[in-house]
């Protein structure tokens, strides 16, 4: 299963030229900190072990989903430097249009698949929209921030806080649209199978310094 989400993280661009993402769907999403530094614990037994940050980042991220009722969580994993997560997206204002042979069809401007969404193309600019995959992403990322920072200062820790100059969060995110079961079913396997499969992860990144010790 690696090998066929190698190298999907390192590109250009992650936005589909045309794609609506404020759009129903589902959506594989991935979020890297700064520099692959391993901040949020650390993987025993094939088992993610959350550290303080890692905790405070696992409740702010289930947090998202509490505000926003447009979003559905599918699976979810933690790692030391990164989340992986599958995401729907269900706005009751956004068409929905399911197919019954499980191919993609166009109708109209609209590009209509199986298990659920109408995907809507606009144009190639990509702005963030309320109610988007983006939204969510930078709402998430600004409260981890906010809450971490006030952890430090709280605890009085020796540790560097975080904003632009010291970024938690890789500028960018990975996302890919999920486009039938069977592609849902084996991301699914893959997010599940990430703690065990640690020591041959793309992402598995920079260890976290002795005197940066969050634990």
């Amino acid at each position: 299963m690696n090998e066929k989400f190698q190298n999907r993280y390192r590109i250009p661009s992650n936005r589909l030229r045309g794609w609506d993402y404020s759009g129903n769907g589902h959506y594989f999403v991935t979020i890297v900190t700064a520099g692959r530094e391993n901040l949020f614990g650390d993987i025993q037994n094939g088992e993610m072990i959350l550290n303080e940050m890692g905790q405070i980042v696992y409740d702010e991220f289930f947090k998202s989903f509490e505000i926003r009722n447009e979003l559905f969580l599918g699976a979810f994993v933690l790692m030391p430097n990164h989340l992986h997560t599958i995401v729907m997206l269900d706005k009751p204002h956004c068409k929905i249009v399911e197919t019954s042979d499980g191919n993609e069809e166009m109708h109209g401007n609209k590009i209509v698949e199986t298990h659920g969404r109408a995907s809507l193309p606009t144009t190639s600019t990509f702005q963030r929209k309320p109610q988007s995959i983006s939204s969510f992403v930078a709402g998430f990322k600004s409260s981890t921030v906010l809450r971490i920072d006030e952890w430090i200062d709280s605890n009085g820790l020796h540790l560097k806080k975080y904003n632009r100059l010291n970024p938690l969060w890789q500028a960018n995110y990975h996302d890919h649209i999920i486009r039938n079961e069977k592609e849902y079913k084996n991301i699914e396997q893959y997010i599940e199978a990430n703690p065990s499969n640690w020591g041959s992860d793309t992402l598995n990144g920079i260890p976290v310094q002795p005197n940066n010790s969050i634990m």
